[in-house]
């Protein structure tokens, strides 16, 4: 949310897309319903507080997009320590955390370190409405043997929400092809857009299938997009190569 009045737009496209598709799953970009805080490298307590606050009358309005169920992360205080946590959000169920961010930069625009406390380095498979899903939060997405260990696991799908800039689209795309090839699992990405305090953000989400093929991608001019998959693909990738040879010995 770098840009209210277009936030406000967005939403709404959002939401009539997911109707007129008949999205059963759909994917967020990191911490959607506040500005990024993490552009400032000195931490602020109240715009912290601000953000928890948003995100949680957030989780209220997901059922615009109901009957899908709903991913992406929120910034959250347990105790002393501050988290950026993934969720799922079902009709049924409400909102649930499923992962935790774990792998934090703190550099120019991306002081995340500064600002919460990097996860338990746990990556376990939950379930959403028909498959299993792994998430792996931004930077996790580099900690590849933790996408191999998804696929161990039987994950149908990857789930990337992400905050990345324009000039670096490229780069993450192929960490997702990678992602999705040693798992054997369909790899989805939401990625932030608009600016903020000179951070551009490039906006790009993709659906990638289990042997790198890109299946679907927004883009400005097409923000959002419904790929229909087969989870059979993902459950027959994993005795293929590579993943066959990956097998432990």
């Amino acid at each position: 949310m770098d840009d209210e009045g277009g936030f406000a737009s967005d939403w709404e496209g959002l939401v009539r897309h997911a109707r007129e598709e008949a999205s059963e799953l759909v994917l967020l970009p990191e911490m959607p319903f506040h500005g990024w805080f993490a552009a400032s490298p000195k931490f602020d307590r109240g715009v912290w507080n601000e953000a928890v606050v948003a995100h949680q009358k957030w989780m209220k309005r997901l059922v615009e997009l109901s009957p899908a169920a709903v991913m992406g992360t929120r910034p959250i205080n347990r105790g002393n320590r501050r988290f950026n946590e993934g969720f799922v959000w079902t009709e049924g169920r409400g909102a649930r955390g499923v992962h935790v961010k774990s792998y934090l930069p703190d550099e120019k625009g991306y002081y995340e370190a500064s600002w919460y406390h990097r996860g338990d380095r746990r990556f376990s498979v939950f379930g959403a409405p028909g498959c299993r899903v792994g998430m792996m939060i931004c930077s996790d997405l580099w900690s590849m043997s933790n996408a191999r260990a998804y696929g161990k696991k039987g994950a149908h799908l990857i789930a990337v929400p992400y905050a990345a800039p324009k000039s670096s689209i490229e780069r993450w795309m192929a960490g997702g092809k990678v992602a999705a090839v040693i798992s054997g699992a369909f790899c989805v990405a939401s990625n932030r857009a608009g600016e903020r305090d000179g951070v551009r953000f490039g906006g790009s989400g993709w659906v990638i299938g289990p042997d790198a093929k890109v299946l679907g991608l927004t883009s400005r001019e097409e923000p959002f997009v419904t790929v229909d998959i087969d989870l059979r693909e993902a459950e027959a990738a994993k005795k293929t190569y590579p993943r066959d040879a990956l097998r432990p010995d």
